[in-house]
């Protein structure tokens, strides 16, 4: 093998240099952002903005009439003073992560002036650009507003704040975050199959999209324009971005003129009010609690019946239901718990949740929070009544009783006779093979406390 010297291998590289230069040289950074950003405004009716510090598009569609009764949102729990701005954001993004790998490429922010709704979009052409999205993100948000997101305490703006983070910067400055994800949930989960913003669009207001792009596409479709593909598709996510953005407002709206006002709050359902309770007792605002699960307590909610696990899977399969048992067409039923693949879409909503709130747990949480404001005597009757049904938690309730007979309303006669009958409840479930030693031993050890106690009070005192 033949090694050539030094200077033979200096002279090919430079009529290498010299027949590729002007060719293979990249393009200023500048060149190449502004030409991205003009295709993209040009495909989604936007504005470039040039800066100091880069390139960006922004999009701004006409402002629109969406009123909130700011007075009756602020009277729920969790929610910001009437006074105080809010300002709608969400994010698209290259991935599903937070971590420095994943860039936030359009932001969608919404707003009120007086009665209208404005909303604008920031999207980013490349990713040298980063800096002129994050600062025109920062004038958009006042230092005293408030963030409204869905799922954005843990995803969105902890995201934006590693971008900014990256950049060594400070992220804006804002007065509170409202996440409407936890209040979905704790308000509305019972009658939804998921939490998810286009099932709470459907559920609560009523909207379905038609055509709209799927998360997983997204980060595609950007990865895709920078690789040198069109802009077009980027516009369907534009949309969806706008959507989005619209629909926390819409939900806002919802909440304040469905639970907001306290008459049109008693015609809610009866979940609904449950899991408002719930909130107020959080924030210790104990009337208004007690208020709304009295008012659900007026109403009977009952669990559907379940279907049961043999006509599930043959519906998901397709198996007739008198296929018997040992057909190779039917899937073979080990026990345990049944996986959530072989629940058809259509019960999926009683599947799941399994009907979180009957008028038996609303009675629950309504003796809790009679116990807890001190209407004593009241919490008794409440727990009295639950005391009395069947199962275990008519055993429960009975402990529960007994507990508020000899502490707070100091009756140790009525607390050992309501420690007995639960001991007799115990020990017929035990009869019929359903022991619970462990609520056994805790009764047995209550009443012989309470025996002892009463024969302490019975007993003559020393000479």
């Amino acid at each position: 093998m033949v090694i050539e010297g030094s200077a033979t291998l200096a002279r090919r590289l430079d009529r290498y240099r010299a027949a590729t230069r002007g060719i293979l040289a990249p393009a200023p950074p500048s060149v190449v952002a502004g030409d991205l950003a003009v295709r993209l405004a040009a495909a989604l009716d936007g504005e470039v903005i040039r800066t100091v510090e880069g390139v960006i598009v922004r999009c701004e569609a006409a402002s629109r009439p969406l009123p909130v009764d700011r007075v009756q949102l602020a009277g729920l729990p969790g929610q910001p003073a009437a006074g105080v701005p809010l300002v709608c954001l969400d994010t698209e993004t290259t991935g599903l992560a937070t971590a420095a790998g994943t860039v936030a490429f359009l932001i969608g922010l919404g707003w009120w002036e007086a009665d209208r709704f404005r909303q604008v979009q920031l999207l980013l052409p490349d990713h040298g650009e980063e800096c002129a999205l994050l600062t025109a993100l920062e004038a958009a948000i006042p230092p005293a507003a408030w963030l409204v997101t869905y799922n954005g305490r843990t995803f969105d703006w902890p995201l934006l704040v590693a971008r900014y983070r990256m950049v060594r910067r400070a992220p804006p400055a804002h007065g509170g975050h409202l996440d409407l994800l936890p209040m979905v949930r704790r308000l509305f989960r019972h009658r939804m199959p998921d939490a998810r913003l286009r099932t709470a669009e459907a559920e609560l207001l009523g909207l379905r999209r038609i055509g709209d792009v799927e998360g997983w596409e997204i980060p595609g479709r950007y990865l895709g324009f920078l690789q040198g593909g069109p802009a077009s598709p980027l516009a369907e996510v534009v949309r969806h971005n706008d959507q989005d953005v619209r629909s926390l407002a819409w939900l806002l709206a919802h909440v304040a003129e469905r639970l907001g006002d306290a008459e049109a709050r008693a015609m809610a359902p009866a979940g609904d009010l449950a899991g408002l309770a719930r909130s107020f007792a959080r924030e210790h605002r104990l009337a208004e609690a007690l208020a709304c699960l009295d008012a659900a307590a007026e109403r009977v909610v009952v669990a559907p019946p379940r279907t049961p696990i043999a006509s599930v899977r043959s519906s998901t399969s397709g198996v007739p239901d008198d296929e018997p048992w040992w057909s190779l067409r039917r899937t073979p039923d080990f026990g345990g718990r049944q996986p959530r693949l072989a629940i058809p879409p259509e019960m999926r909503r009683t599947a799941q949740l399994d009907v979180p709130w009957t008028s038996e747990r609303i009675a629950i949480d309504r003796a809790h929070l009679l116990r807890r404001i001190g209407r004593y005597p009241d919490a008794a009757v409440a727990w009295s009544a639950l005391a009395a049904g069947p199962g275990p938690t008519a055993i429960v309730a009975a402990i529960e009783l007994a507990k508020l007979h000899e502490h707070r309303l100091r009756d140790p006669v009525t607390a050992l006779a309501v420690t007995q009958a639960a001991m007799a409840k115990v020990e017929h479930r035990r009869a019929v093979g359903r022991p619970d030693p462990r609520t056994e031993v805790d009764l047995q050890r209550r009443a012989a406390r309470l025996r002892r106690r009463l024969g302490r009070r019975a007993a003559p005192p020393p000479n």
